[in-house]
């Protein structure tokens, strides 16, 4: 109401002020001169004519039928938002739970890691302290039914049993389970409790003086828990790192500057943000952090996105350390998220992210052309740049150059200092099979309940790999499993894919025990050969922390 009046008010006194201004400016410049800046004047003052708002309004006022207005509106804005660039997005009040948990510190639940490989709830892993373990639930456990339903063998969807496990906190849920060293079934009554969620999937020591961090996404806590990792692996001896951004599709700003910060010397840029009206803002490092003295391999790929993007660009600018991988993601819009009273959210780019240098990390895009944007990626497999850099085709006019003279590119993406391609050599039609079929991951669920004592035993990296090698026995035990699944031994085959199967099996019975994603990527590293390469930056770089060369490997 008080706006409305205020307008009324307004609205003529500004008239009579642009008439004041279009007379003076008459009597200086001549009466055609006047009229075309009174216009001009009138034409900045005028309302805006709302168009949708009034269609809108009609349609709740006049329209012959009665309608749901909310449920109209629910359906146009999404179109609306659709004619915009790809990252600007409306966001249902049902939906913002899903979309903003993954970046929060924690979630309701009980606290277990599943998979449904055989149709069948299988425990994977029990959050330690959490609820199921303080109820008794243990890794190899089979859920038959959840608050009286059965799931067992009844084909329900694995995002169906996240939402019966989840809960509010305090709240209960019943399970009964079988286990395989028990006959009878086992009926255990789980208290939901908040459950931590982890953005650094592993952090573990390589080699004597090599660490490796796995960052997943950046997310609320994501700061603090690269600090622990690096002073953990600190204190094992880690005097070089890997940091990997791979399939890291972002997050929020603010943690993306403060891990930056903990690499960069004092006043270095991160990263900087211009709007509309070109207003930029910077940031810098501080000096204060405790990594700086580390030498660095970063590695990213095609779904390294925003702010992985952002701390790439930002240590490749500044000549810390090396980028090794597949050029990245390419988003470099900043969005801002605007709330509604129901609950719902508008999440509107306002600015573009720009590197040290001076590079745009966004790639081109169509206005509008949602689907366009989201085929880029496969046009690069067309065109052939998952397997080499000499099909990346760099524009001049984009080229920059770092402060220690290195050559970088902007047009979108981060590309790295040594090019590594999708390695496909050893994937051989019986690998193929296995994998496609589902069979060698099924065996490492049968492999964990063969061995659930010694798995639950594992507490380390190294822990691990003494179980593991020595059990001399472990493919040749998988080759007559995938036969008794229908999948003949093709020896030739098997020979050349030897390391793949090997690796693979490693780390999923890895991941398979307390040390989850860690047991994982500590058994896959041995065929990935992005970690190769940055090992070997890393042992050949010298006191500068800076990468001496420039590369591209081929296949």
């Amino acid at each position: 109401m008080y706006k409305n009046s205020r307008n009324k008010v307004l609205i003529p006194l500004l008239l009579a002020v642009a008439l004041a201004v279009g007379l003076i400016v008459g009597q200086s410049m001549g009466r055609s001169t006047a009229e075309s800046q009174f216009r001009r004047v009138i034409s900045h003052l005028r309302p805006p004519y709302d168009k949708l708002n009034r269609t809108m309004a009609l349609i709740q006022n006049e329209y012959i039928d009665s309608l749901n207005m909310d449920s109209i509106t629910e359906q146009v804005l999404p179109l609306l938002v659709q004619q915009l660039d790809p990252h600007s997005i409306y966001i249902p009040a049902k939906d913002m739970q899903a979309v903003n948990e993954p970046l929060e510190s924690e979630f309701d639940g009980i606290g277990v890691v599943f998979n449904m490989a055989t149709d069948t709830v299988i425990v994977l892993n029990v959050v330690p302290s959490g609820p199921s373990q303080k109820a008794g639930v243990q890794n190899g456990d089979r859920i038959l039914r959840i608050d009286n339903r059965a799931v067992a063998g009844q084909r329900v969807p694995q995002d169906s049993i996240v939402k019966m496990l989840r809960g509010p906190r305090g709240s209960q849920v019943q399970l009964t389970l079988e286990r395989l060293t028990i006959k009878d079934t086992i009926n255990l009554t789980v208290t939901r409790d908040a459950i931590p969620l982890k953005s650094v999937d592993a952090a573990f020591m390589l080699s004597d003086n090599i660490g490796f961090i796995r960052l997943s996404a950046f997310a609320k806590n994501s700061y603090a828990e690269v600090v622990r990792s690096l002073l953990m692996l600190r204190s094992e001896g880690m005097t070089k790192l890997i940091f990997d951004l791979r399939g890291n599709t972002g997050g929020f700003l603010d943690q993306a500057i403060l891990i930056a910060n903990e690499f960069l010397p004092e006043k270095r840029m991160i990263v900087y943000t211009e709007d509309r009206h070109k207003e930029r803002v910077e940031q810098f490092s501080s000096g204060t952090g405790t990594a700086t003295d580390i030498a660095l391999a970063v590695l990213i790929d095609e779904e390294s996105a925003s702010s992985s993007e952002i701390l790439a660009g930002a240590l490749q600018d500044n000549d810390r350390g090396v980028i090794i991988g597949r050029r990245s993601f390419g988003k470099g819009l900043v969005q801002q998220q605007i709330p509604f009273d129901d609950g719902s959210a508008l999440r509107l780019t306002t600015a573009r992210y720009f590197t040290p240098t001076g590079r745009s990390i966004q790639k081109p895009y169509t206005t509008g052309d949602a689907k366009g944007y989201e085929r880029e990626i496969y046009e690069r497999y067309a065109h052939n740049e998952m397997f080499s850099a000499d099909s990346i085709r760099f524009d001049d006019s984009l080229r920059y150059i770092t402060p220690a003279g290195r050559t970088v590119y902007g047009g979108g993406g981060i590309m790295p200092d040594r090019f590594i391609p999708m390695d496909t050599t050893d994937m051989t039609r019986y690998y193929i099979e296995v994998v496609g079929r589902n069979i060698l991951y099924r065996y490492t669920i049968e492999y964990g309940d063969r061995h659930r004592d010694a798995l639950n035993k594992v507490q380390t990296t190294a822990d691990l790999r003494a179980l593991l090698d020595a059990d001399r026995t472990l493919l040749n035990d998988f080759v007559a499993y995938a036969a008794r699944k229908g999948v003949r031994p093709a020896w030739s085959d098997i020979r050349r894919s030897r390391k793949l199967l090997e690796a693979q099996i490693r780390a999923f019975i890895g991941r398979n025990t307390a040390l989850e994603d860690a047991g994982y990527y500590s058994e896959i590293h041995a065929v990935d050969t992005v970690v190769a390469a940055a090992i070997e930056e890393l042992e050949n770089m010298d006191n500068s922390l800076e990468p001496k060369t420039i590369e591209q490997d081929e296949n």
